[in-house]
């Protein structure tokens, strides 16, 4: 007989492994149903270290959102006309123009026509979204997985042009932001040098705040190497520290108290957790393990603590509610929303509501912001031109009134 490693949840909503032995992983599947067990995955023992070893470098490549929905979208339509799996993925896997998900789509085919389960066969790969696999679980058991990949179609789709919304509106300040400094960096390391010369020419008696640009201007020209070099190394340090548990979760806390954009991008967060798990509830995912797979799918420790701790309050057996107004992360109409949809008995249609009303708060939100910063960034430009002229042109000033 051989070992499998299972991984199931038990009555009461806790996620565990277990080794069993059988001569099937069919036997183990129908072991553990029988006993009322939702069962995530079955792997054989000896496969599962070399897995983990094999997959390691596919979590730090990762891959492109939108190849990957347009494959899903053609997938679907397969198996709704009534293709096998298998042939569905034979058909798709030589026609993926994306080369790394050519490659994992490819390995997924070769796993089912061993007799894996699409969904272990996706996890497998490491890189896929954790929603993704754990909705094809629940597709695999239900029997309704061109229903469950419509909805993640739906919800990737909905993810993908509210981003692309985010994205297009911070075009145009980010191109200003980078006029500013080339703007600058024209003026201090060119401009204001070429004027030091001059003055010192002349050796005309410059006012202090020419001379204060002047120093600045000389210094930065002098340095530039090293003021270049510096700047980089303080971001790579920024970058790994952000990269860390500790500096993630301290951003989180800085991004929560900047004005008005602290506001944006935890409505925005609130947003995208609602319509992931209004997403995994439809699918018929339990709630407790919707609001584990939400939570490993989330990058911010905020939102993770926040769904983890909505997690133990639910399998403590109070309501998803009472655990995110315990969080603290939640806003209240969020919180109530989730309130009257869990009396219900609407508890994703809800969910849904709470994603749609914040994702257009947001985008309101962000074009009033952007409203303001726009000219905001224009009038710091024109400032900063004004003083480098004025203090750069007050001594010729002085040098013609002496002349008269």
């Amino acid at each position: 007989m051989a070992e499998f490693i299972t991984k199931f949840a038990n009555e009461r909503g806790q996620v565990l492994e277990q080794l069993e032995q059988a001569e099937t992983e069919e036997e183990v599947r129908s072991r553990y149903a029988q006993q009322g067990y939702y069962v995530f995955s079955v792997r054989p023992k000896g496969a599962f270290a070399l897995r983990k070893v094999k997959l390691a470098p596919a979590r730090r490549t990762g891959f492109k959102l939108e190849p990957f929905l347009i494959f899903n979208q053609q997938f679907v339509t397969l198996v709704r006309a009534g293709l096998p799996i298998l042939r569905s993925l034979d058909l798709l896997s030589g026609r993926i123009g994306y080369a790394p998900l050519r490659e994992r789509i490819l390995d997924v085919r070769e796993r089912v026509r061993s007799g894996s389960l699409l969904s272990e066969a996706f996890e497998a790969q490491g890189i896929f979204p954790k929603i993704y696999t754990t909705a094809l679980m629940a597709g695999e058991k239900s029997g309704n997985l061109e229903e469950v990949l419509d909805r993640y179609i739906n919800y990737t789709r909905l993810a993908l042009s509210v981003r692309k919304k985010i994205l297009v509106s911070l075009v145009y300040p980010a191109l200003l932001l980078c006029l500013v400094t080339a703007l600058i960096t024209f003026l201090t390391t060119y401009v204001i040098p070429n004027f030091a010369d001059l003055y010192k020419g002349l050796e005309a008696r410059l006012p202090p705040m020419t001379q204060g640009l002047i120093s600045v201007g000389t210094a930065i020209k002098d340095y530039l190497v090293a003021f270049v070099l510096g700047i980089g190394l303080l971001a790579g340090a920024v970058y790994f520290w952000v990269k860390s548990p500790t500096g993630s979760a301290m951003l989180d806390r800085v991004k929560l108290r900047l004005p008005l954009a602290g506001e944006i991008w935890l409505k925005y967060q609130v947003a995208q957790f609602s319509r992931m798990l209004a997403t995994l509830l439809a699918g018929g995912i339990p709630l407790l393990n919707a609001l584990q797979t939400a939570s490993e799918s989330f990058g911010s420790p905020l939102v993770r603590q926040a769904l983890e701790g909505s997690a133990r309050s639910v399998r403590e057996g109070r309501p998803l509610s009472a655990g995110l107004r315990q969080s603290g992360f939640v806003p209240d109409l969020a919180v109530e929303m989730v309130e009257v949809g869990e009396s219900t008995g609407a508890l994703p249609q809800m969910l849904t509501s709470v994603a749609e009303f914040y994702e257009e708060d947001v985008n309101t939100r962000l074009q009033a912001v952007l409203a303001l910063l726009e000219p905001a960034i224009l009038l710091v430009m024109g400032v900063v031109v004004a003083f480098v002229l004025v203090s750069l042109y007050l001594p010729i000033f002085s040098l013609a009134d002496r002349v008269r």
